[in-house]
């Protein structure tokens, strides 16, 4: 082959290969993505495989931009704003049951908390050390919170009766329960039980009594998905799911690592905190007993359908939820991908 030859063979091959590298930068999927509340450690589940990487060499460039409550990221991604999601599940059934002829409700594709981290948490001056203790007091939470909108379940699982609610702000819950204006919190217990801390409270004089410990077997928080991405393109939230998982594995093997990923989005937060709140959401809601019995991702039918019925007559929906209609678990990654909790 003379000097020519090889010339014409280079530049033909360095033709194909930028062709290929256009073909790839085309087939890029840009998805918007809501988390369900502010960059606090746990975001790193999703901003940790972001910045490595993953989702962009699985073709999808995605944007992750901070939320205001699991209500707001359920309705945002029904009306086209974003493409998913993560959000509560109890929150996702209220939608479908109250929104029967919506054409576009979000469905969960992935379970992430396998738990409900909703807890009520009082302080041990107060002379609450169970469920029971509740009844006739007064509860404070923000009208949206999670386990606010449960306590029906909790109560009548633990016989509670009588109590009274105050609605605040969030960031004024646990400064109530602090000065006395309230008895218990409802909150997520990775959420308010820290608060507390910063608030001046040491973690031995608060009572906490997680939903999950006292018969309330609520799932927490999934990824969502429009029904119309999953429909048109299910390809590429399963390529979103394995590159979550990927990280998701990174994330609970080295919490401290992958807070930078927080730090970098947010860089006034308490690095120190964080990685503490995060630790603890892992422990209680994501590599929990029953995650691990259920596997990473998973539901189980039974317990799902225990749930929507549960969530139905708490929230004293307009239609009853429908299971099989909140729940889709066909693009999940094969088993061996969801196999990352530590037994």
């Amino acid at each position: 082959m003379n000097k020519r030859q090889v010339l014409q063979s280079f530049l033909a091959a360095s033709a194909f290969a930028f062709g290929l590298g256009a073909a790839h930068a085309q087939a890029t999927t840009p998805i918007k993505f809501q988390l369900d509340w502010r960059f606090e450690g746990p975001a790193a589940l999703f901003l940790h495989p972001a910045a490595k990487g993953y989702f962009k060499q699985a073709g999808i460039d995605v944007t992750i931009d901070a939320g205001n409550g699991s209500g707001g990221t359920v309705t945002r991604v029904a009306s086209g704003a974003y493409d998913m999601g993560f959000a509560d599940l109890a929150a996702l059934m209220e939608f479908h049951a109250n929104n029967p002829d919506s054409p576009n409700k979000p469905v969960a594709v992935m379970m992430v908390y396998n738990n409900t981290p909703a807890s009520a948490m009082a302080l041990k001056k107060s002379g609450i050390t169970k469920p029971a203790d509740l009844s006739s007091k007064k509860l404070g939470a923000p009208v949206f919170d999670a386990g606010r909108r449960a306590f029906p379940i909790f109560a009548k699982a633990n016989n509670i009766t009588n109590v009274t609610w105050t609605a605040m702000d969030p960031t004024l819950r646990e400064t109530m329960l602090m000065r006395g204006d309230i008895d218990a919190i409802t909150g997520f217990t990775f959420t308010s039980l820290l608060n507390l801390e910063a608030r001046g409270a040491k973690a031995s004089d608060v009572v906490v009594l997680p939903y999950p410990d006292y018969g309330v077997k609520l799932y927490g928080n999934a990824i969502i998905v429009s029904p119309k991405l999953l429909a048109e393109k299910p390809q590429v939230v399963k390529a979103f799911l394995s590159a979550f998982t990927k990280g998701a594995k990174e994330v609970i093997a080295n919490p401290a690592v992958a807070i930078e990923s927080v730090k970098a989005r947010d860089g006034i937060i308490d690095t120190k905190l964080e990685t503490r709140r995060l630790q603890l959401a892992i422990d209680t809601v994501i590599n929990s007993p029953d995650a691990r019995a259920e596997g990473f991702g998973n539901v189980v039918p039974a317990r799902l359908a225990l749930m929507a019925s549960q969530v139905s007559d708490a929230y004293g929906t307009k239609t009853r939820v429908k299971p099989e209609a909140v729940w889709n678990g066909s693009v999940l990654p094969p088993a061996a991908e969801l196999a990352i909790l530590k037994k």
